[in-house]
């Protein structure tokens, strides 16, 4: 009985241990998109009025003519010398149109100043016609601003200045006014492209799709793209079926990679980081020199002068630091524990590993940023 009940002890923690390792995979609609359900970059080119002696100035002659040719369309004939800017910006408009976005869809919209505005602050964006690459109006943007800045200056040329004044966003500013044409259920054939290709992870994706619907429709094409067919049964059901892959857990796998930053030194090193057979040490060496002024002041009633000498003072210490072995294949948590014994610093640490890479020791890329 108590093998029996030994036997379905271990069973048990077996499976919770399986569970556990599958659970640590990413989601797929994490690690991967559907090929073709993307978002669109629109861009337009707008207004902004209602600044308080903010906005351009005279000397930007685009703003001129663009707030010229807008009071000729309302039936307002004006000549350009008799316009001031001083409260209206000229500003680029974008936004990103999502997938599936349809008519009258709400779309938030960033405002950026593209003439020497001094701030965007309490201005309202005109009526701006949003296009796409290909030169097609999709949306419309129009509303008030809000600017998480400001700036204030004197007469005297002084002034305080907080975050960015001169861009702003309007939430929910844009109407969607054309779809992009896209017939997501009549498709038979789905491509999944995955954000980092891997030949590695594009065959484990294709195989957890296989054994989640049972049939060998899924196949890797290249290192970034796994193909499959619709099954019959997910016919008129596409959105179930995207739905069911993206909540799949795949084990993402990467080129084992260091990246170094040399302004910051900040150093991010890949769980796959291994190292060959390498003998480290690592020192600084450190000179100080001080000089200092004596004065030599002579004695009273003597026809001496006063005289000044310079004294230097030069000090040299080196840090006694070991020389450390690391063995073959050392992990992550090795290499990390053994130049933290030898007082390594993350500035060093770059140094350190730029060694390594040169004598040929180090299993990875070393990516400088």
């Amino acid at each position: 009985m108590r093998a029996k009940a030994g036997k379905i002890l271990s069973y048990t923690m077996a499976l919770a241990l399986t569970v556990a390792v599958q659970a640590q995979g990413a989601r797929l609609k994490d690690i991967a998109s559907l090929k073709g359900v993307r978002s669109n970059q629109l861009v337009g080119y707008g207004l902004v009025v209602g600044l308080n002696g903010t906005g351009d100035g005279a000397g930007t002659k685009f703003t001129i003519q663009s707030l010229v040719n807008m009071m000729e369309r309302m039936g307002i004939h004006t000549l350009a010398s008799e316009v001031k800017v001083s409260n209206v910006a000229a500003v680029m408009v974008t936004a990103d149109l999502p997938p599936f976005a349809r008519t009258g869809s709400k779309l938030d919209v960033l405002v950026s100043s593209i003439g020497d505005a001094k701030s965007l602050q309490g201005g309202t964006l005109l009526l701006t016609p949003l296009k796409g690459a290909d030169n097609r109006v999709y949306a419309v943007a129009q509303g008030p601003l809000i600017v998480g800045g400001f700036a204030s200056s004197g007469q005297a040329g002084g002034g305080v200045k907080k975050n960015h004044p001169t861009v702003g966003r309007i939430p929910g500013g844009a109407t969607v006014e054309r779809e992009v044409p896209f017939d997501f259920d009549r498709m038979r054939n789905l491509v999944i492209s995955l954000n980092d290709p891997d030949f590695t992870t594009a065959l484990r994706v294709s195989e957890s799709i296989n054994k989640e619907l049972g049939a060998k429709i899924a196949y890797p094409a290249d290192a970034g793209t796994v193909r499959l067919k619709v099954p019959d049964a997910y016919t008129n059901n596409l959105v179930g079926l995207v739905a069911k892959l993206e909540q799949l857990r795949v084990q993402p796998d990467a080129k084992a990679k260091i990246i170094l930053d040399e302004r910051t030194g900040t150093v991010v090193m890949g769980e796959n980081v291994r190292i060959s057979s390498v003998a480290i040490a690592h020192g600084n060496l450190s000179v100080q020199i001080k000089e200092t002024k004596q004065v030599s002041q002579p004695p009273p009633f003597s026809q001496g002068q006063t005289v000044v000498t310079n004294n230097t003072e030069v000090n040299v210490a080196e840090e006694g630091k070991k020389l450390i072995l690391m063995p073959e294949g050392a992990t992550l948590g090795e290499v990390v524990r053994a130049l933290n014994a030898i007082g390594v610093t993350p500035r060093d640490l770059i140094e350190v590993f730029q060694a390594i890479k040169a004598a040929g020791a180090l299993q990875a890329d070393l990516e400088i940023m």
